[in-house]
């Protein structure tokens, strides 16, 4: 998809563990009609390499899913292997991806940053898991450590807390899909010159 600009799109959506990355980055990809990419997919197709039989979007939650992320904290080729895959395809344009790390490595692009509070993160995992709140709070205790951790070791990043490769952050506490999309939606066609 050209824009006014003459450059293809390639929108980078990236935040913590439920705040709405996956949903949002297809929801974008469908209505500007282009690639959708999923960084936990990619990650998940390395699990499969390694064994693994990863399947639903709660599989991080569960006892296989948090044995991968083990594996993986020990092990930094598994997120560099993903992230090369990831730069290359952005590289082709005309796509949205979702990442935790990718704004920091790729250079071109239109960056987003979603962020919510933890309370309303676990109740997303608490629904989409159908885990106690308590219990999804410590995961997501947990995933958020072990990924800050994996990519600071990695790429001296300080996930979170530099938000400074972003052209958006956008806190979607309190707002539903559907407002996260309309607002994302419209800031994407302005930066752009979509119509």
């Amino acid at each position: 998809m050209e824009n006014c600009r003459g450059r293809r799109l390639v929108i980078c959506i990236s935040g913590l563990a439920a705040t709405g990355k996956s949903t949002v980055a297809r929801k974008l990809a469908k209505a500007l009609n282009i690639r959708y990419i999923s960084g936990g997919q990619a990650l998940k197709q390395l699990a499969i390499e390694r064994g693994y039989e990863p399947g639903g979007e709660d599989w991080w939650e569960k006892p296989e899913g948090l044995k991968f992320l083990e594996e993986r904290s020990s092990n930094p080729e598994f997120d560099k292997l993903v992230d090369a895959k990831l730069l290359e395809l952005a590289s082709k344009g005309d796509v949205v991806i979702d990442s935790w790390v990718l704004p920091w490595l790729l250079k071109d692009g239109y960056k987003i940053w979603l962020k919510a509070s933890e309370d309303e993160r676990a109740v997303r995992l608490s629904k989409r898991s159908g885990l106690p709140i308590d219990t999804a709070k410590e995961i997501l205790r947990k995933r958020d450590s072990e990924s800050k951790e994996i990519y600071n070791r990695l790429y001296g990043i300080s996930l979170e807390n530099d938000l400074s490769p972003f052209d958006v952050v956008l806190d979607t506490t309190g707002l539903n899909e559907d407002e996260v999309y309309k607002v994302l939606l419209s800031l994407i066609k302005l930066h752009y010159g979509l119509d």
